[in-house]
């Protein structure tokens, strides 16, 4: 009897290390619906299934555990393992973080992804020394501009209170004649019904997640920007996953990037359909106006560039849409 209790005492302890599991808490500010939650849910179930239930993934959405401008300190702290946040909010820390925010930059998601393609080493290796370990990162649609009235030159944006989630999007704003106001996407409703804004740039994904059609009446389609939202992981969190665990994740995380770019560029035709199903008014944006916000872009674009480093500067100035 005695032989036995040690056989089986030194098999559980052989298999300690094999059935040891490691959790991760992960907050992101966006609704259920969104394609980047689905994307993510779909991300932790892969995790699950090829770690072999080794990594298991909480997910909260619509930012009811973490505030979205909270998350990334959240991480870097490891008062959680892992979030999602929108990659324009760290615009203020370096230029860099701007690359994907720039009006008229990138002509389509094909030109967005090759922008992504070089600026994601200077990215990682940036957010590396900041105790995150990048995931994945995925592209909004095209953000178009949702106004409560038409808006067919620049002078009809003198005043306009103006929805701005990050840096970039402010200084378009201001270039506008607009005045730039921070809102996080779930309080999008009622600072439109409070009356603290009158337009803002964004996707059709995010006009249908907040029903934009109880509060806005135009939506005006024009390519502006493709910006990005970026999946990262505390790298002491990281770190203390094995080696197989890490290549799975590793592996999962390259199969949701993919899949949420596919996402994203079908999300955009369906999601302008359900605007105008619901009697949005739907606009290309006027000739005069488009050349202005050319204009006001290609200006944009060297103001940053101009304040890029050298290498920041070699590696993204070639694939610029210019």
């Amino acid at each position: 009897m005695k032989l036995l209790h040690t056989v089986a005492l030194t098999g559980l302890l052989a298999a300690g290390p094999a059935l040891a599991q490691s959790t991760w808490t992960l907050p992101t500010a966006y609704p259920e619906t969104n394609f980047h939650t689905r994307n993510l849910k779909q991300f932790i179930e892969d995790v699950d299934t090829s770690t072999g239930g080794k990594l298991k993934i909480t997910l909260h959405s619509g930012g009811a555990l973490i505030k979205m401008p909270e998350i990334k300190r959240a991480v870097q702290t490891g008062q959680v393992q892992a979030g999602e946040i929108f990659l324009g909010t760290m615009a203020n820390e370096t230029p860099l973080y701007s690359f994907d925010s720039i009006p008229f930059m990138s002509a389509g998601h094909a030109d967005a992804q090759k922008l992504w393609a070089a600026a994601r080493p200077l990215v990682t290796a940036r957010l590396d020394r900041q105790n995150l370990h990048v995931l994945y990162s995925v592209a909004w649609p095209a953000q178009g501009i949702y106004a409560k009235r038409e808006l067919n030159a620049i002078g009809d944006f003198k005043g306009l209170k103006f929805r701005a989630p990050s840096p970039s999007t402010a200084d378009f704003a201001k270039r506008l004649g607009a005045v730039p106001t921070v809102v996080q996407a779930a309080d999008i409703p009622q600072a439109f019904l409070t009356g603290l804004v009158d337009a803002m740039m964004t996707s059709s994904t995010t006009g249908v997640d907040t029903q934009a059609w109880d509060y806005l009446s135009h939506f005006y389609r024009v390519p502006t920007m493709f910006p990005q939202n970026i999946v990262f992981v505390n790298k002491a969190a990281w770190n203390k996953l094995d080696e197989p665990t890490r290549k799975a994740v590793t592996e999962a995380a390259a199969r949701a990037e993919a899949r949420g770019w596919e996402m994203s560029a079908e999300e955009n035709a369906t999601n302008i359909g359900k605007l105008k199903e619901n009697k949005l008014t739907v606009l290309d944006v006027p000739p005069a106006l488009m050349t202005d916000f050319t204009r006001v872009g290609g200006e944009m674009a060297k103001d940053w560039l101009a304040k890029l480093t050298p290498e920041e500067r070699a590696a993204l100035e070639p694939v610029l849409k210019r």
